[in-house]
């Protein structure tokens, strides 16, 4: 069956998500259309600002997005046509939800982060946890978004204008971004990024379809078939296609970027669109360029060279620059190093804060905010010293980590209302699996045995729904207790 007939089955499944099984998550958590919003009753003209829903959702999208849904996918490509199976489900069933209840619950919880949502649904050990974990991950988040465009930016300039030049001009400007009103430059600049990434992405599409690439069919590896692990280095798809394909199906740093929004919707009518739209939107630009690495290159091995010339860059550009022409090079240009950018100010900015809920500094005023932000961009500076790729590696696991945490809270919060906690803790226990299968088998974990580090994913899978099964009146309880408002 030629390619494009999967391709245009699984975007219409992940807009018949949007339409029906979001309407499902927005009555489980219970939204309150006429409840009003931390931006209407908490407006301090810095983070918690009243927004325009349509500038609110693109900006969601960047935030959550990147070259996230474009690298990730275009990795992920690399087995085969599960890749597309795997967003659409992911992005359905585990991101949309993820992303809505991490977003909507910082809304009920006046704006929070996401270490202090985790805490009011999951108690007070799961609060301290999340606090230092996830600042580790949003360091590391920004770290990476600094190096690797800078180091391309090195490329395209002058000899004299170095990487080390590009790192202290983005950490400039994360910094300003970071300590600066959300409306100044983010709620400007963003919604023209997201324009970009989203023209980059259905321009791809339409050269795949008008050039004929979707009527190729991907070539399977000898021995395997159509839907099985395709990747010609032979890597387990369990548990690391799971890891690799994050953004476009779900991505624990989602988590740490929805309460920036949170604290910007104006109706919680808004936050169906705004949230679970914009994980929608993500795995549609997702499926766009997994699809582009399985057509466009029609087998792993064509694709696994074209990797090793440049990595998933060298993808972007090739393709971009083949199917749209000078424009499409630019395009490519711009969205390997305006996206991660985008990514690494939010990051530096969600880490304010995440700091500023845990020492309880109001962040209305100049000083406040410097005393948090310098330290965090020292530690930063120190950070982007370390190699690439070991940061790298280290960020995958701990991505999905936190969404395995933020998916359980989602679930607590569920439990709370009395509602069917299932749509949250089912994704929650494959991911616990996935996060503990992962640092078993993979090389910067244990390097345990294949079917050692599988044993130990699903036993944990399994003890994690027996300790919440368990702890369910716990929740309910204590959550009701804990949180601000109900």
């Amino acid at each position: 069956m030629p390619t494009f007939v999967y391709f245009f089955l699984a975007v219409a499944a992940l807009l018949a998500g949007y339409m029906f099984y979001s309407r499902v998550v927005e009555k489980a958590f219970g939204a309150d259309y006429d409840r009003p919003t931390p931006a209407c009753v908490m407006t301090d003209g810095v983070d918690y600002i009243k927004l325009p829903s349509w500038r609110v959702g693109l900006i969601q999208l960047l935030n959550i997005a990147g070259v996230g849904p474009v690298f990730g996918p275009i990795l992920g490509a690399l087995y085969g046509p599960s890749a597309l199976l795997w967003i659409v489900i992911g992005a359905i069933f585990a991101g949309g939800v993820h992303d809505y209840f991490s977003g909507m619950m910082s809304v009920r919880y006046n704006g929070k982060s996401l270490p202090d949502v985790a805490g009011y649904a999951l108690g007070n050990f799961f609060k301290q946890f999340m606090r230092w974990f996830s600042l580790i991950l949003l360091l590391l988040v920004g770290v990476v978004f600094v190096t690797a465009p800078a180091g391309l930016l090195a490329h395209l300039t002058p000899e004299r204008l170095d990487k080390n030049f590009w790192v202290v001009l983005i950490f400039i400007y994360y910094f300003l971004a970071t300590i600066l009103p959300i409306d100044l430059i983010i709620a400007r600049l963003y919604p023209l990024f997201a324009a970009i990434l989203l023209i980059m992405a259905f321009g791809v599409a339409g050269g795949l379809i008008f050039e004929n690439y979707l009527f190729y069919n991907w070539v399977p590896l000898e021995g395997t078939g159509l839907w099985g692990n395709q990747h010609p280095q032979n890597l387990p798809m369990w548990p690391l296609m799971f890891v690799t394909i994050a953004c476009g199906a779900l991505s624990g740093f989602h988590a740490t970027q929805s309460p920036l929004m949170s604290r910007c919707l104006a109706a919680e009518r808004h936050g169906r669109a705004v949230f679970y739209g914009a994980m929608i939107a993500e795995g549609v630009i997702g499926l766009i360029w997994a699809t582009a690495g399985m057509t466009f290159y029609q087998s792993g091995p064509e694709l696994l060279a074209a990797l090793g010339q440049g990595g998933p860059a060298n993808v972007v550009g090739t393709v971009c620059l083949t199917l749209l022409g000078p424009a499409g090079g630019l395009l490519a240009i711009l969205g390997v190093v305006v996206l991660p950018i985008t990514s690494g100010d939010t990051a530096f900015r969600a880490a304010r804060l995440i700091a500023a809920d845990f020492t309880g500094l109001a962040q209305n005023k100049p000083g406040p905010r410097l005393l948090i932000a310098l330290p965090l961009f020292v530690i930063g500076a120190i950070l982007s010293q370390i190699d690439f790729e070991i940061i790298w590696r280290y960020f995958g696991w701990a991505n999905q980590t936190l969404a395995a945490v933020a998916l359980w809270a989602a679930a607590a919060y569920i439990v709370k209302r009395g509602g069917c906690h299932w749509l949250a803790s089912l994704p929650a226990v494959f991911m616990t699996a996935v996060v503990f299968a992962y640092i078993c088998v993979a090389e910067e974990g244990l390097e345990l045995s294949y079917n050692v580090s599988a044993a130990v994913g699903g036993l944990a899978a399994a003890l994690s729904l027996i300790l919440f099964l368990a702890k369910a009146d716990w929740f309910r309880r204590n959550v009701a207790l804990e949180s601000p408002s109900s």
